[in-house]
């Protein structure tokens, strides 16, 4: 499986670098940080890094075959800009590609309260089958460290890329 991972803004940078991390060994991994994200970032090993002006890399082309994209954390002008099909740099342009080609994109914007300008974005991409999943926490998994917490958001949006997780207590009805 082919896995982008796209982290704008820097704030919760890490969390996009624990998913990123977090995804199966056998996975092939692609790695994309805006300017602003670089700042808290350094170079990971076993990861194709790209810068986001590279928007002539290979994840920029629907004949990649990228399976999946998750943009963790989502700033509320990169979300902007994918809702308005604004592709002018690699991540807006990855998620444009993920969108043209029917791919998985999930979105998880960080930033709240959530504005009307920003809903309104969110319905207009969640119409066109992006999936909008903000780093939300849940209640009944027994989490008590922010490690947990994390684990239990990094898993959700494992499953909603139908990969296989057990990084979080599922609910057993119980």
């Amino acid at each position: 499986m082919k896995i982008i991972v796209g982290i704008s803004g820097a704030s919760g940078a890490n969390l996009g670098l624990k998913f990123l991390h977090s995804l199966p060994a056998e996975t092939t991994k692609h790695l994309i940080v805006s300017e602003n994200a670089q700042i808290v970032l350094e170079k990971e090993e076993n990861v194709h890094l790209h810068q986001n002006h590279e928007i002539w890399a290979s994840v920029a082309s629907g004949s990649y075959g990228a399976d999946a994209m998750i943009i963790t954390p989502c700033s509320m002008n990169t979300l902007a800009k994918i809702a308005c099909g604004i592709a002018d740099n690699l991540i807006t342009r990855a998620a444009s590609v993920m969108i043209k080609e029917g791919k998985i994109l999930i979105l998880a914007p960080r930033e709240i309260p959530f504005s009307p300008i920003a809903l309104e974005n969110m319905l207009k991409l969640s119409r066109l089958g992006v999936i909008i999943a903000p780093p939300a926490l849940a209640y009944y998994g027994e989490q008590t460290t922010l490690n947990d917490m994390e684990n239990f958001m990094i898993g959700k949006w494992m499953d909603l890329m139908k990969i296989e997780n057990t990084l979080y207590k599922r609910w057993s009805g119980e």
